[in-house]
């Protein structure tokens, strides 16, 4: 690898090969260029090469004469917080979510707290590939201040969001594993506010993870067993910049990333309606629970800043991404944890039933990934044998290909990065779902 992933809201690579100190003052350099004036927020997971590219992301915003708020380890939805709290022009956020620990990146925040949308993210990449950079005089250089209390407003954002005193008399026992990420600072004192005893793992922010970062259920297993062993109502289970929330029952099943979102649509849909938003490749629970509660549904297409894009413009009351991120407008536009845990909790308090009960209570797919080798310029030709394969199904281009029957989707698109497409399934069977990624595979490969 000779150069760093980038994609419209920033970036990520090996450090030290693709992802250098050079690299990443150039990049924030071209993202400081196209700001407005105002600090710039800077704030990272615990990830061991954080302190490094942190040190080289702040002198590079300095040496073109921006000033630094420093909010040191903090998650990822904290950062969209702290933007909006500190009125920023801007932040940046060191963490290569669930990449394993070579890995690191940057993700860039506009001033509204949210990841950048497309447009200004193409305006700092070509800035970035033009590698034009003014650096300032010794006497223009920016500052750097230290933010000393980071997590507060988040916090209270979230109690503002459920029956604080309901949940506290539950003193739910919760697991939370936060594999040495970013994640247990707010969320254990998040579960502390709302009376629960917790059982922390992985509470120290240092980036040595203890099962790989990534929160599904091969990665957990470990953790779905001391669940148990813990006799604790819910396991909650972070990815290390805790954007993104896997749950286990109180039995060690784990339930995944799909159903935190969709167990939280099912909650706010039961106090609030309106509209609900959610990208191509996620579940259709939330689709059906619009449905029940008569509520539109929108879906965008595959990425964070698109699923805000469709949030803003419909007005949503709540939307996400089926990888365990919900975005509840309420606390901030961002992929939210925090907001996972503190939902599902008030779900299980208002309904008065176990985690394991709301899970099995919302309808019921099964979801299959696969890839399949594919230059970039015959996709048109696989989604055209694709459409012709299956005629009897909706077909929808709005990111990728996308074909809809009334209880099944599968959803094919091209990667940005690798010569590749990647098909997902979703239908009432994993029998089902392994059919339609074999059958969609068999006509890529055929181009």
């Amino acid at each position: 690898m000779t150069e760093p992933i980038i994609s419209v809201s920033g970036l990520r690579g090996i450090v030290g090969e693709s992802l250098t100190p050079e690299v990443a003052m150039r990049y924030v350099a071209a993202f400081a260029a196209t700001l407005p004036p105002g600090p710039i927020v800077v704030s990272r997971d615990g990830r061991a090469t954080g302190p490094m590219l942190a040190s080289a992301v702040q002198s590079g915003l300095m040496a073109v004469g921006r000033d630094v708020l420093d909010g040191g380890i903090a998650a990822t939805p904290t950062l969209g917080v702290l933007v909006r709290t500190h009125h920023a022009a801007g932040g940046v956020q060191i963490s290569a979510s669930h990449n394993p620990p070579q890995y690191n990146g940057i993700k860039l925040f506009s001033g509204e707290g949210r990841v950048i949308p497309a447009g200004p993210g193409r305006g700092v990449l070509s800035a970035y590939r033009e590698g034009k950079v003014t650096w300032v005089s010794h006497d223009q250089l920016g500052k750097l201040q230290r933010l000393e209390e980071t997590t507060s407003e988040h916090l209270k954002l979230l109690l503002a969001t459920v029956d604080v005193e309901s949940i506290r008399q539950k003193k739910f026992r919760v697991l939370l594993d936060s594999n040495r990420g970013a994640g247990s600072l707010l969320g254990a004192k998040l579960l502390e506010a709302l009376g629960c005893e917790v059982v922390l793992l992985g509470g120290e922010p240092d980036g040595q993870f203890e099962h790989p970062p990534e929160p599904t259920a091969e990665n957990l297993q470990t953790v779905t067993r001391k669940v148990q062993s813990a006799r604790a109502d819910i396991g909650f289970c972070q990815d290390p910049d805790a954007d993104r929330l896997a749950i286990i029952d109180e039995t060690g099943r784990y339930i995944g990333e799909e159903y935190t979102l969709a167990i939280c649509v099912d909650h706010i849909l039961r106090q609030r309606k309106g509209p609900v938003v959610t990208n191509c490749a996620t579940s259709r629970m939330a689709q059906d629970l619009a449905e029940r509660y008569g509520v539109p549904f929108f879906r965008s297409a595959v990425g964070e800043a698109n699923v805000v894009d469709e949030m803003l413009a419909r007005n949503a009351v709540f939307g996400g991404e089926g990888n365990g991120g919900p975005i509840d407008p309420r606390v901030g536009l961002v992929r939210d944890s925090f907001v996972g845990m503190a939902l599902v909790l008030a779900a299980m308090t208002t309904r008065g039933k176990k985690i394991s009960e709301l899970a099995d209570e919302l309808p019921r797919y099964e979801i299959r990934k696969t890839t399949v080798k594919l230059p970039p310029e015959k996709l048109p030709v696989a989604f055209a044998g694709l459409q012709q394969r299956f005629p009897d199904a909706r077909a929808d281009r709005l990111d990728g290909l996308r074909l809809d029957w009334p209880d099944q989707w599968l959803i094919v698109r091209g990667s940005n990065t690798e010569p590749i497409v990647r098909a997902i399934a979703e239908a009432p069977t994993a029998a089902a779902a392994e059919e339609l990624c074999r059958a969609a595979a068999e006509v890529v490969t055929k181009v």
